[in-house]
Protein backbone atom coordinates (compact mmCIF):
# COMPACT_ATOMS: atom_id res chain seq x y z
CA UNK A 1 0.00 0.00 0.00
CA UNK A 2 1.30 3.12 -1.06
CA UNK A 3 2.96 5.46 2.05
CA UNK A 4 1.05 8.53 1.16
CA UNK A 5 -2.71 6.29 1.54
CA UNK A 6 -4.69 6.09 4.68
CA UNK A 7 -7.64 3.98 5.54
CA UNK A 8 -9.60 6.76 7.74
CA UNK A 9 -10.45 3.68 10.23
CA UNK A 10 -7.12 2.88 10.44
CA UNK A 11 -5.41 3.31 13.68
CA UNK A 12 -1.22 4.20 14.10
CA UNK A 13 1.30 3.42 15.68
CA UNK A 14 4.86 4.83 16.01
CA UNK A 15 6.14 4.09 19.49
CA UNK A 16 7.85 0.55 19.89
CA UNK A 17 7.23 1.03 23.52
CA UNK A 18 3.18 1.08 22.72
CA UNK A 19 1.47 -1.47 25.19
CA UNK A 20 -0.21 -3.12 22.35
CA UNK A 21 3.33 -3.87 20.66
CA UNK A 22 4.80 -5.63 24.01
CA UNK A 23 1.70 -7.50 23.89
CA UNK A 24 2.33 -8.36 20.41
CA UNK A 25 6.35 -9.37 21.16
CA UNK A 26 4.53 -11.59 24.32
CA UNK A 27 2.81 -13.56 21.83
CA UNK A 28 5.88 -15.35 20.07
CA UNK A 29 5.88 -17.63 23.49
CA UNK A 30 3.82 -20.33 23.83
CA UNK A 31 2.49 -18.95 27.10
CA UNK A 32 1.70 -15.65 25.78
CA UNK A 33 -0.50 -17.45 22.75
CA UNK A 34 -2.19 -19.81 25.09
CA UNK A 35 -3.09 -17.22 27.43
CA UNK A 36 -4.63 -15.18 24.27
CA UNK A 37 -5.66 -17.58 22.30
CA UNK A 38 -4.43 -16.47 19.24
CA UNK A 39 -1.85 -16.95 16.64
CA UNK A 40 0.78 -14.73 14.63
CA UNK A 41 1.15 -15.16 11.38
CA UNK A 42 3.81 -12.86 8.96
CA UNK A 43 4.27 -12.43 5.59
CA UNK A 44 2.09 -11.75 2.52
CA UNK A 45 1.93 -15.05 1.18
CA UNK A 46 1.19 -16.90 4.93
CA UNK A 47 -1.49 -14.50 5.68
CA UNK A 48 -2.82 -14.69 1.88
CA UNK A 49 -3.29 -18.82 2.31
CA UNK A 50 -5.23 -18.34 5.84
CA UNK A 51 -7.73 -16.48 4.53
CA UNK A 52 -8.04 -18.52 1.73
CA UNK A 53 -8.42 -21.31 4.43
CA UNK A 54 -11.68 -19.45 6.03
CA UNK A 55 -9.22 -18.08 8.70
CA UNK A 56 -11.04 -14.67 10.25
CA UNK A 57 -8.13 -12.23 11.48
CA UNK A 58 -8.64 -10.36 14.28
CA UNK A 59 -6.04 -7.41 13.57
CA UNK A 60 -3.62 -6.83 10.66
CA UNK A 61 -0.51 -5.10 11.38
CA UNK A 62 1.42 -3.17 8.16
CA UNK A 63 3.85 -0.77 7.11
CA UNK A 64 3.76 0.97 4.46
CA UNK A 65 7.93 1.62 4.20
CA UNK A 66 8.21 -2.35 4.04
CA UNK A 67 4.98 -3.27 2.26
CA UNK A 68 5.06 -4.45 -1.63
CA UNK A 69 2.21 -3.04 -3.56
CA UNK A 70 0.59 -6.18 -3.15
CA UNK A 71 -0.03 -5.51 0.48
CA UNK A 72 -2.87 -3.63 -0.41
CA UNK A 73 -4.61 -6.74 -1.62
CA UNK A 74 -4.29 -8.48 1.74
CA UNK A 75 -5.34 -5.15 3.66
CA UNK A 76 -8.76 -5.11 1.95
CA UNK A 77 -9.26 -8.81 2.52
CA UNK A 78 -8.59 -8.88 5.93
CA UNK A 79 -10.91 -5.52 6.25
CA UNK A 80 -13.93 -7.64 4.56
CA UNK A 81 -13.38 -10.07 6.75
CA UNK A 82 -13.72 -7.98 9.64
CA UNK A 83 -10.12 -7.18 10.95
CA UNK A 84 -8.73 -4.49 12.75
CA UNK A 85 -5.74 -2.58 10.71
CA UNK A 86 -2.99 -0.80 12.21
CA UNK A 87 -0.51 0.96 10.41
CA UNK A 88 2.77 1.07 12.24
CA UNK A 89 5.67 2.71 11.76
CA UNK A 90 9.28 0.82 10.85
CA UNK A 91 11.03 0.67 13.62
CA UNK A 92 7.76 -0.85 15.71
CA UNK A 93 7.48 -3.32 13.08
CA UNK A 94 11.20 -4.44 13.11
CA UNK A 95 10.37 -5.45 16.39
CA UNK A 96 7.32 -7.02 16.23
CA UNK A 97 8.84 -9.15 12.99
CA UNK A 98 9.93 -12.61 13.76
CA UNK A 99 11.47 -13.29 10.32
CA UNK A 100 14.48 -11.98 8.27
CA UNK A 101 13.79 -9.37 5.64
CA UNK A 102 10.04 -8.69 6.62
CA UNK A 103 7.63 -7.89 4.04
CA UNK A 104 5.54 -5.21 6.77
CA UNK A 105 2.48 -8.03 7.15
CA UNK A 106 1.74 -9.43 10.60
CA UNK A 107 -1.84 -11.28 11.44
CA UNK A 108 -3.44 -11.47 14.72
CA UNK A 109 -6.02 -14.62 14.03
CA UNK A 110 -7.40 -17.02 16.38
CA UNK A 111 -5.47 -20.07 17.30
CA UNK A 112 -5.43 -23.23 15.50
CA UNK A 113 -7.76 -25.55 16.78
CA UNK A 114 -6.18 -28.79 17.27
CA UNK A 115 -8.54 -31.14 19.30
CA UNK A 116 -8.82 -35.02 17.63
CA UNK A 117 -12.75 -34.93 17.83
CA UNK A 118 -12.74 -32.18 15.23
CA UNK A 119 -10.93 -34.75 12.71
CA UNK A 120 -13.29 -36.07 9.95
CA UNK A 121 -11.70 -38.29 8.05
CA UNK A 122 -12.83 -40.31 4.63
CA UNK A 123 -13.14 -43.93 3.66
CA UNK A 124 -9.58 -44.49 3.39
CA UNK A 125 -7.75 -41.82 4.82
CA UNK A 126 -3.90 -41.40 4.96
CA UNK A 127 -2.78 -39.31 8.16
CA UNK A 128 0.58 -37.97 9.44
CA UNK A 129 1.30 -38.59 13.39
CA UNK A 130 4.03 -37.03 14.75
CA UNK A 131 5.46 -38.83 17.99
CA UNK A 132 7.59 -36.07 20.30
CA UNK A 133 9.43 -33.66 17.34
CA UNK A 134 11.16 -31.31 18.65
CA UNK A 135 12.00 -28.63 15.95
CA UNK A 136 9.40 -26.08 14.97
CA UNK A 137 10.80 -26.02 11.26
CA UNK A 138 10.49 -29.99 10.90
CA UNK A 139 6.35 -29.97 11.91
CA UNK A 140 6.16 -27.16 9.42
CA UNK A 141 7.69 -28.68 6.45
CA UNK A 142 5.17 -32.12 7.27
CA UNK A 143 2.58 -29.72 6.95
CA UNK A 144 3.76 -28.47 3.93
CA UNK A 145 4.11 -32.11 2.57
CA UNK A 146 0.74 -32.73 4.25
CA UNK A 147 -0.92 -30.07 1.99
CA UNK A 148 0.54 -30.96 -1.32
CA UNK A 149 0.34 -34.62 -0.76
CA UNK A 150 -3.69 -34.30 0.20
CA UNK A 151 -3.50 -35.87 3.47
CA UNK A 152 -6.42 -35.86 5.48
CA UNK A 153 -4.62 -34.93 8.85
CA UNK A 154 -1.71 -34.34 10.72
CA UNK A 155 -1.40 -35.43 14.23
CA UNK A 156 1.09 -34.33 17.15
CA UNK A 157 1.53 -36.65 19.48
CA UNK A 158 3.29 -35.51 23.13
CA UNK A 159 3.88 -31.92 21.28
CA UNK A 160 6.91 -30.20 22.39
CA UNK A 161 5.86 -27.39 20.48
CA UNK A 162 2.18 -25.84 19.08
CA UNK A 163 0.52 -25.08 15.63
CA UNK A 164 0.62 -21.50 16.76
CA UNK A 165 4.44 -21.70 16.83
CA UNK A 166 5.68 -18.60 14.83
CA UNK A 167 8.67 -21.28 13.21
CA UNK A 168 5.72 -23.70 12.37
CA UNK A 169 3.64 -21.38 11.04
CA UNK A 170 6.74 -19.85 8.78
CA UNK A 171 8.01 -23.44 7.92
CA UNK A 172 4.68 -24.67 6.67
CA UNK A 173 4.17 -21.69 4.39
CA UNK A 174 0.86 -21.02 6.18
CA UNK A 175 -0.55 -24.37 5.58
CA UNK A 176 -0.67 -24.68 9.25
CA UNK A 177 -4.34 -23.31 8.36
CA UNK A 178 -5.28 -25.61 5.38
CA UNK A 179 -4.25 -29.10 6.46
CA UNK A 180 -6.76 -30.29 9.38
CA UNK A 181 -4.28 -30.25 12.63
CA UNK A 182 -4.28 -32.12 15.98
CA UNK A 183 -2.45 -32.58 19.33
CA UNK A 184 -2.88 -34.96 22.28
CA UNK A 185 -0.81 -37.53 24.56
CA UNK A 186 0.43 -40.33 22.68
CA UNK A 187 -1.85 -42.59 24.89
CA UNK A 188 -5.23 -40.22 23.39
CA UNK A 189 -3.79 -40.50 19.67
CA UNK A 190 -3.33 -44.26 19.82
CA UNK A 191 -6.62 -44.64 21.23
CA UNK A 192 -7.73 -41.93 18.89
CA UNK A 193 -6.35 -43.92 15.79
CA UNK A 194 -7.50 -47.49 16.99
CA UNK A 195 -10.90 -45.83 17.21
CA UNK A 196 -10.84 -44.63 13.57
CA UNK A 197 -9.92 -47.75 12.07
CA UNK A 198 -6.85 -46.97 10.81
CA UNK A 199 -3.56 -49.39 10.71
CA UNK A 200 -0.33 -47.56 12.13
CA UNK A 201 3.34 -47.29 9.95
CA UNK A 202 5.92 -46.72 11.67
CA UNK A 203 8.90 -45.69 10.59
CA UNK A 204 12.01 -47.02 12.19
CA UNK A 205 15.82 -46.92 10.58
CA UNK A 206 16.06 -50.38 11.53
CA UNK A 207 13.38 -52.33 10.12
CA UNK A 208 13.41 -55.21 7.64
CA UNK A 209 10.54 -54.20 5.43
CA UNK A 210 10.67 -51.87 3.24
CA UNK A 211 7.97 -49.19 2.40
CA UNK A 212 7.89 -49.80 -1.16
CA UNK A 213 6.97 -53.28 -0.19
CA UNK A 214 3.94 -52.25 2.11
CA UNK A 215 0.64 -51.60 1.11
CA UNK A 216 -0.21 -47.95 2.17
CA UNK A 217 -3.90 -48.07 0.00
CA UNK A 218 -5.74 -48.31 3.02
CA UNK A 219 -6.92 -46.43 6.10
CA UNK A 220 -3.46 -45.30 7.38
CA UNK A 221 -1.27 -43.49 9.71
CA UNK A 222 2.52 -43.40 9.14
CA UNK A 223 3.99 -42.82 12.09
CA UNK A 224 7.43 -40.96 12.49
CA UNK A 225 9.48 -39.82 15.68
CA UNK A 226 12.01 -37.45 16.88
CA UNK A 227 15.38 -37.26 14.74
CA UNK A 228 17.32 -38.46 18.11
CA UNK A 229 15.14 -40.57 19.99
CA UNK A 230 13.16 -42.19 17.07
CA UNK A 231 9.63 -43.59 17.53
CA UNK A 232 8.48 -44.51 20.77
CA UNK A 233 8.19 -48.01 21.95
CA UNK A 234 4.20 -47.70 22.44
CA UNK A 235 3.54 -46.68 18.68
CA UNK A 236 6.00 -49.73 17.36
CA UNK A 237 4.32 -51.90 19.88
CA UNK A 238 1.08 -50.70 18.03
CA UNK A 239 1.81 -50.52 14.76
CA UNK A 240 0.87 -53.00 11.86
CA UNK A 241 4.00 -52.78 9.99
CA UNK A 242 7.23 -50.91 10.48
CA UNK A 243 9.35 -49.88 7.71
CA UNK A 244 12.53 -48.22 6.83
CA UNK A 245 13.37 -46.32 3.39
CA UNK A 246 15.97 -47.48 1.33
CA UNK A 247 19.54 -46.23 2.47
CA UNK A 248 23.21 -46.59 0.99
CA UNK A 249 25.09 -44.28 2.44
CA UNK A 250 27.03 -43.98 5.62
CA UNK A 251 24.58 -41.68 7.62
CA UNK A 252 21.40 -44.16 9.15
CA UNK A 253 18.68 -41.58 9.31
CA UNK A 254 17.39 -38.69 7.56
CA UNK A 255 15.96 -35.55 8.35
CA UNK A 256 12.22 -36.46 9.85
CA UNK A 257 10.94 -34.19 7.64
CA UNK A 258 11.92 -35.48 4.47
CA UNK A 259 11.19 -39.10 5.78
CA UNK A 260 7.90 -38.38 6.24
CA UNK A 261 7.63 -36.89 2.48
CA UNK A 262 9.19 -39.84 0.81
CA UNK A 263 6.86 -42.41 2.77
CA UNK A 264 3.65 -39.65 2.14
CA UNK A 265 4.48 -40.14 -1.60
CA UNK A 266 5.10 -43.69 -1.58
CA UNK A 267 1.46 -44.08 -0.67
CA UNK A 268 0.23 -41.47 -3.39
CA UNK A 269 2.11 -43.38 -5.80
CA UNK A 270 -0.02 -46.17 -4.64
CA UNK A 271 -2.95 -45.06 -4.43
CA UNK A 272 -2.92 -42.90 -7.30
CA UNK A 273 -2.27 -46.71 -9.38
CA UNK A 274 -4.79 -48.15 -7.40
CA UNK A 275 -8.19 -48.66 -9.42
CA UNK A 276 -10.41 -47.28 -6.64
CA UNK A 277 -8.69 -44.98 -5.40
CA UNK A 278 -7.70 -43.17 -9.01
CA UNK A 279 -9.83 -40.42 -9.51
CA UNK A 280 -9.52 -37.01 -7.54
CA UNK A 281 -7.31 -36.09 -4.48
CA UNK A 282 -5.22 -39.61 -3.79
CA UNK A 283 -5.48 -39.45 0.27
CA UNK A 284 -7.91 -38.24 1.73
Amino acid sequence: MPADRRRPAELEITSPANPRIKQLVAMRRRRGREHSAVTLVEGRAEIELALSAGVRPQTLYYCAELSAAEAGRVVTAAVAQGAEVVRVSRPVFEKISYREGPDGLLAVVPAVADSLDRLRLGPSPLVLACAGLEKPGNLGAILRTADAAGVAAVVAADPVTDWGNPNVVRASKGTVFSVPVASGTSAEVLDWIEASGLQIVAAVPDARQLITETDLTGPTVIAVGAEQTGLPGQWQERARARVRIPMFGQADSLNVSTSAAIITYEAVRQRMQAPDLNSGRPVR
